[in-house]
């Protein structure tokens, strides 16, 4: 396939540009370029062979997308949290598997080893981690136990020095190219810890998931653990029970609320400049009412989106976003962009379901990103229970 000529330009009806810092916009900008060179050339032909772009982790890395946040003195970049939703939103408006890679490796894999990891697990993984010369992956779902973790079956047993891991995870972004893998199982108490799982340990292994319609150009498999030997010395010893994991997806949604928005964004770029392009009935289509509609529409709930979570990250750099208001921010960004991306393939007709154009891919790619990191239907139960202090899950 032909590399495609990256024509985006990036909506912004309310001067929500105004609300950023001169570093928060070079952050973007800097991976706006990137993405524009590097990813949108390229990332059709890695989707159609459902083929993960591996030369683009290392490049990542030297970008900074891994782990931003994180102080400098292991390898971070030391950024606020606006920056970092900003380059998750460009990673994602280039594709939500690239966004992916980056959103595992810093808020599940680099975030927890950070908020509660030795200081030794801090220098041993987090520089490698950050530039890119090691991928990680997060291993918390399980083939019986998505929407409640809680229920998972991994467990592990002490054997002196080490512990004996036993279980499988499933549906993990990253898994056949990770050397590393933070890994949630049940202690001999029931306790959930925090295990960090090298590749090469004797009975650790990752098939990849295949046959996907989503994601096709981000890797998925299995971690499978099969007796795994593993030093104590690898377990993270500041947290017990799901507040490890659970603080982990907190700040994975928060990186989706801006990554989807930048989904719906490329999608309503791409509609609107087609709008005006393609001619029936001797006019534009973008001069009849019901496509007008369309956009409109498109454009009122991507600024409603981009002051969500501008707002959001403001209150990250705080210290004052609670878990539910990012689970709001996660399932409003999620179904915004997967309705835009769905008008925006109708726009574009017949035209909209082949890779000339971006739209089916992340609409494609939406449908994944629109269930992980906590469903539709879980985010809404979340922000429920938020307002009315009663639990709907049990």
């Amino acid at each position: 396939m032909a590399a495609r000529t990256d024509l985006f330009q990036s909506p912004d009806y309310y001067q929500v540009d105004d609300l950023f810092t001169e570093e928060q916009k070079l952050v973007r900008d800097a991976v706006r370029t990137y993405v524009k060179k590097e990813i949108s050339p390229i990332i059709e032909d890695y989707a159609q062979k459902a083929e993960f772009p591996q030369h683009i982790v290392p490049q990542l890395g030297e970008l900074g997308c891994f782990g931003p946040t994180i102080p400098q003195q292991y390898g971070g970049g030391g950024l606020d949290y606006i920056s970092y939703g900003l380059m998750m939103q460009e990673l994602e408006r280039g594709d939500s598997g690239v966004r992916s890679t980056a959103s595992v490796q810093g808020s599940l894999v680099m975030f927890p080893i950070y908020a509660f990891g030795s200081e030794e697990q801090k220098n041993r993984y987090l520089p490698k981690l950050a530039s890119g010369e090691w991928l990680g992956c997060f291993g918390l779902t399980e083939p019986d136990h998505g929407s409640n973790p809680a229920g998972m079956v991994t467990s592990f047993k002490e054997a002196g020095d080490h512990i004996i891991l036993n279980g499988a995870k499933m549906w993990i972004s990253n898994a056949p190219f990770a050397q590393v893998a933070v890994v949630w199982a049940k202690d001999e108490a029931g306790e959930v810890r925090g295990v960090i799982v090298e590749r090469g340990m004797e009975g650790f292994s990752t098939p990849a998931t295949h046959g996907k319609w989503s994601l096709r150009a981000s890797t998925t498999g299995e971690l499978v653990f099969d007796n795994v030997k593993v030093p104590k010395l690898n377990i993270l010893p500041g947290v017990k029970g799901m507040r490890g994991p659970l603080s982990c997806l907190s700040k994975a949604r928060y990186g989706i609320a801006w990554g989807a928005l930048g989904a719906a964004m490329d999608c309503y770029d791409t509609a609107l400049r087609y709008s005006k392009e393609r001619v029936q009935f001797d006019r534009a289509i973008g001069g009849f009412q019901l496509q007008q509609k369309k956009l409109a529409e498109m454009i009122t709930e991507i600024t409603k989106a981009q002051l969500l979570v501008w707002r959001l990250g403001s209150l990250m750099d705080a210290g004052k976003a609670t878990p539910a208001q990012v689970s709001m921010a996660k399932r409003n960004s999620c179904e915004i962009a997967t309705n835009i991306a769905r008008n925006a393939r109708q726009m574009l007709g017949g035209m909209g379901i082949t890779g000339e154009y971006s739209v089916m891919r992340h609409m494609m790619n939406l449908e994944s990103v629109i269930t992980y990191e906590g469903t539709h239907d879980i985010h809404l139960l979340i922000t429920g229970m938020d307002v009315t202090g009663l639990n709907a899950f049990k």
